[in-house]
């Protein structure tokens, strides 16, 4: 996001100092002995991600002897922010998790700060074991966009979005699951009623703008996802898609169905306000459904947005090789285990969607209906992918909007407006 999401720095250990720091104290410990991979990614320790990689990490060990993993965690906006820089630089690692789509592994890959892994995929059959639509954010062309040309970063996870709920809460409110768009604001306005805000939101990250993508692909379709993402035609912001997301935001806003102190809260703050029983609603990525199973102590939920063929989702984030890494052979290896029938099925029983699991070792209930719910969007072509993507720097512009939308300081007209001339700036002249 996710995601923009991207993605979860749920309950992370966030080191100190900047990207260019690393725990050993710099680029000697990234020496080329063939003895030392050095990893990077933003998953948090109970997220499944976080779960499957820490075991990945354990039969990396094992089937390398005299080789150490140096694990450093980051944060998603720390790598998000400072890779480029860092990955021009010698203190760059071996391996590491970056966000896919255009604006960031597209962008990296046309500026050659990343590894072709066209010629691994092949060989190690990551190709085989991802469908086309996970496999879209893999590939870039020489300007960056995705879906075709060399690839340069494997997910072995996939992700979407879906609306969690607190169940207590609803019936603590009479009210029932909501199975149309109607419900669920009927749902929000009973909230709002009994002085409950009913959204979880981040204003100061993704979050939000997840929001208004979503709404306004309830009144999109494929076409227009494919002009807004791979610029096979003209977006227009002020289209009745757009138009529509932004309005009903800022009417959102108006109700009180999110907290206007949320515009300086970020996705951390969000799931917290989940997972602490105070909103009964977040609407977000299937990446946060590993943490929720350890961390929420009531009875919760989970549904797929009403009235809406298409939602955010994709591939997961990606593993990338640096250009400058020094062990890209360690690199590859890792990939390889995290693509693993074990680590896959570790991954989908802790509440991930693996790419290529077992589906028959898909015990946990909970975690079936998150996968097949992921598999049924797929097969209907319904991944919108996240609205960040399409040019460099557009995460930053949607966060900044979104927040001016929270506090009423911007209207939805020129919010859009905004919108149009930063993407019309930094898209492709086709």
């Amino acid at each position: 996001m996710l995601t923009a999401r991207r993605r979860v720095v749920a309950t992370a250990v966030i080191l100190t100092g900047s990207l260019l720091l690393t725990a050993c104290g710099g680029s000697d410990s990234g020496s080329s002995d063939g003895k030392t991979l050095r990893l990077w990614h933003y998953e948090g320790p109970t997220s499944a991600m976080g779960i499957a990689w820490k075991e990945a990490i354990k039969e990396f060990e094992a089937t390398h002897p005299g080789v150490k993993v140096e694990f450093e965690e980051k944060s998603f906006d720390q790598i998000q922010k400072t890779a480029p820089m860092v990955l021009n630089s010698s203190d760059a690692p071996d391996l590491m998790e970056y966000n896919k789509g255009n604006a960031t592994a597209g962008l990296l890959s046309k500026q050659g700060l990343l590894t072709d892994l066209t010629e691994e995929a092949a060989k190690r059959g990551w190709d085989k074991k991802l469908s086309p639509s996970v496999r879209t954010t893999s590939l870039y062309d020489t300007n960056g966009v995705m879906g075709s040309g060399k690839w340069y970063g494997v997910p072995n996870y996939a992700e979407y979005t879906l609306v969690y709920y607190n169940k207590d809460l609803f019936k603590k409110y009479g009210i029932a699951e909501p199975k149309t768009f109607d419900e669920l604001t009927a749902a929000m306005d009973t909230f709002v009623e009994n002085k409950v805000t009913p959204l979880a939101n981040g204003g100061a990250a993704y979050p939000a703008q997840q929001y208004l993508y979503q709404l306004a692909l309830s009144k999109a379709d494929r076409s227009w996802v494919d002009a807004y993402q791979l610029y096979k035609g003209r977006t227009d912001f002020h289209d009745a898609a757009w138009t529509h997301g932004a309005e009903t935001f800022a009417d959102w806003v108006k109700k009180g169905y999110f907290s206007k102190s949320s515009s300086g809260q970020n996705e951390e703050a969000a799931g917290v306000s989940f997972t602490s029983g105070k909103a009964p609603i977040l609407f977000s990525g299937s990446w946060w459904y590993g943490r929720f199973k350890t961390d929420n102590k009531f009875d919760w939920g989970t549904f797929r947005w009403p009235d809406s063929k298409l939602t955010l989702g994709s591939g997961g984030n990606l593993w990338v090789v640096p250009k400058a890494s020094k062990n890209k052979d360690l690199a590859y290896d890792f990939i390889d285990i995290t693509m693993s029938k074990k680590i896959q099925n570790l991954l989908g029983n802790s509440g991930g969607v693996p790419v290529a699991a077992d589906a028959s070792a898909i015990t946990d209930p909970q975690s079936k209906t998150l996968i097949d719910d992921f598999n049924t969007l797929s097969k209907n072509d319904g991944l919108a992918f996240y609205p960040d993507w399409p040019v460099p720097g557009f995460y930053d512009v949607l966060v900044s909007g979104t927040q001016k939308l929270i506090t009423g300081s911007e209207k939805p007209d020129d919010y859009l407006s905004d919108l149009q001339e930063a993407y019309d700036k930094g898209a492709p002249k086709r």
